[in-house]
């Protein structure tokens, strides 16, 4: 059974070991301050230990030896980072997380492959990315190095139709899912984008002002027209809306290419239908 180890019995905290508990596993609680146990002092069975975070005595007193997991969640940020830090470096606790209130503390941390829940730079980020969509994108999860980001990333409406490969294919990203109707959905190759839908892509962090720019604005008339051709598994099929190549026949004799026209090009010049109907009789006096 998954032991767990919480720094922190704010409200936080003690939602947490309630909530593990609850779902049969072993939990401990560490806080320096006694008074803090209060709200789990009637019906949590689980160890209560009074002591500093990051001390080693007191970590392993809470079981972190053992610990499948740990996390820092108490009200300081530097507190938070050292347990952590020391939780994994030290005691090797695999799965660690650490509360920062502070979001370019939480960045930075972030990056140093310590994973950071920033509860105020969260939901900053919600209301902003509903306020300006374009500009605020700061992404619901970064790897470790900080080089790529998952984050919803706003369509406009003249996207509606087109396959969500040709979309990754005009903007540079994945899409990693989609929420529909309230509902999460992997795309599969054939899933077109709908009005309405939550798109979520991985993107570099730096492609964000290109990225955001792009799905913006509808699609440009070649992202209509053209896209990408793919080979499959099989080696045989092509995207059904791979470009043809023109068209090749003989007529007489001579070989015939029939031209291939796109939207925005001008129309081609045909003959004068009076010239065509002399043509034809010169050539039927030459017969006879």
């Amino acid at each position: 059974m998954p032991h767990f180890v919480i720094m922190g019995a704010g409200r936080v905290g003690v939602m947490l070991a309630r909530t593990l508990e609850a779902s049969g596993h072993t939990v401990a609680v560490i806080d320096q301050d006694e008074r803090a146990f209060q709200p789990l002092r009637k019906g949590f069975e689980g160890r209560l230990v009074t002591g500093v975070g990051f001390d080693e005595d007191t970590l392993k007193r809470a079981g972190i030896t053992e610990a499948y997991a740990f996390a820092a969640v108490s009200s300081g940020d530097n507190s938070n980072i050292i347990a952590a830090r020391v939780a994994r470096e030290m005691f090797k606790v695999k799965n660690v997380v650490a509360r920062v209130y502070d979001p370019n503390r939480a960045e930075f941390f972030q990056r140093m492959g310590i994973p950071t829940v920033a509860s105020v730079r969260w939901s900053t980020d919600q209301v902003l990315r509903r306020l300006l969509p374009e500009q605020a994108l700061k992404g619901d999860f970064r790897e470790p190095s900080g080089r790529l980001m998952l984050t919803e990333i706003p369509l406009n409406d003249g996207w509606a139709g087109h396959a969500l490969t040709s979309i990754e294919s005009a903007a540079g990203v994945r899409i990693a899912y989609v929420t529909r109707f309230g509902e999460g959905m992997l795309p599969r190759p054939d899933t077109a984008y709908q009005q309405g839908d939550s798109v979520h892509v991985m993107m570099h962090t730096d492609d964000v002002a290109d990225v955001t720019r792009i799905l913006s604005r509808p699609p440009r008339v070649e992202d209509k027209e053209v896209e990408a051709e793919y080979t499959p598994a099989s080696g045989r099929s092509k995207h059904p809306h791979a470009p043809k190549k023109p068209a090749e026949q003989k007529h007489n004799n001579r070989l015939v290419v029939e031209h291939e026209f796109h939207l925005g090009d001008a129309p081609p010049e045909l003959p004068d239908p009076v010239e065509l109907i002399g043509r034809h009789r010169d050539s039927s006096k030459g017969k006879k």
